[in-house]
């Protein structure tokens, strides 16, 4: 069964641990440094992939050296990349991490060709084909917020397609454009502050209700250390947070989404999918970078035995 992830592509370069900016041009020695693919959709390709899924990744990226790398890293796990288009007047997204002792992550990013991706880099037929469509980072790749692509997005939900939304933002701005998708997907996946940031409301539980209210049919907001919240409309569901040594936050929500996507793809209950993305999430968190430590299915669902 085939996942689509549509939206962000990012270029991560990662180093641990950073306690501070040296002065002048000191250096200091870190533990680790890694490149990884990142993003609201290439990001969750790659965990997607590594859970045993087929993966088409579609996006814009720049014609340069880190756009080469990035589809290299994509290809190197199994995603099909043939949906990402190069862009020569614009570079590929990317981030600089330094990654604080305990996880924190504030980043240096140049947002790129995302913010250049429309509609018309969707093959056709490719959605109504797909299992399930993850739309990453909506709120920086605004060039989707078009009446031709919501009518595909409906097409292919009416062939029986699965929509699922995450964020990549959190700037009101934004988050308030990407409110606009929320008619047309099934499952949305904002973290905490996302969430509050888009209906006023600090309680998950009211702010999830308020995100139900616009669309969706289950709204998943994920909590960092506390967890997960999920809504239906039948009720509210608190999930823990698995207890893990964090060593970097970076691509947990990315991965919570490939494996709640994951869940629904082997016919599990929203439930029961985003106890699957709460374990993928413990695994990513336990290393540095977006894709770290997950290795397949069967050792991210061993965190839940």
């Amino acid at each position: 069964m085939t996942v689509v992830t549509l939206g962000a592509h990012i270029l991560d370069v990662l180093a641990r641990p950073v306690e501070g900016i040296p002065d002048g041009q000191d250096t200091v020695v870190v533990e680790q440094i890694r490149v990884t693919a990142a993003g609201a959709a290439a990001g969750t390709a790659v965990a997607l992939a590594r859970l045993g899924n087929e993966v088409v990744s579609v996006g814009a990226i720049g014609d340069d050296d880190l756009g080469d790398l990035l589809v290299t890293i994509m290809t190197r796990e199994g995603v099909d990349v043939r949906g990402l288009v190069r862009r020569s007047a614009d570079q590929t997204s990317a981030s600089i991490l330094p990654i604080r002792p305990d996880g924190g992550r504030p980043s240096f990013h140049v947002p790129g060709a995302n913010l250049t991706l429309t509609a018309d880099a969707v093959g056709p037929g490719l959605l109504a084909a797909a299992s399930a469509v993850h739309l990453g980072g909506p709120d920086v790749t605004f060039g989707l917020n078009d009446p031709a692509f919501f009518a595909v997005l409906a097409a292919a939900r009416e062939a029986g397609t699965v929509v699922t939304m995450d964020l990549l933002s959190n700037m009101p701005d934004l988050l308030d454009g990407a409110a606009a998708f929320l008619p047309h997907v099934d499952h949305f996946l904002p973290n905490g502050e996302q969430a509050a940031l888009m209906t006023g409301e600090d309680d998950p539980e009211k702010a999830a209700a308020a995100l139900l209210a616009r669309g969706p049919g289950t709204v998943v907001v994920t909590l960092g250390g506390d967890g997960s919240l999920v809504a239906t409309a039948e009720g509210a569901h608190r999930l823990p947070a698995l207890p893990v040594e964090v060593v970097d936050t970076t691509g947990c929500g990315d991965a919570y989404c490939a494996g709640f996507i994951t869940g629904l793809t082997h016919g599990k209950d929203v439930l029961e999918a985003a106890r699957w993305g709460t374990a993928a999430a413990a695994t990513v968190a336990q290393g540095l970078g977006s894709d770290a430590g997950l290795t397949d299915l069967d050792a991210v669902l061993a965190l839940l035995d």
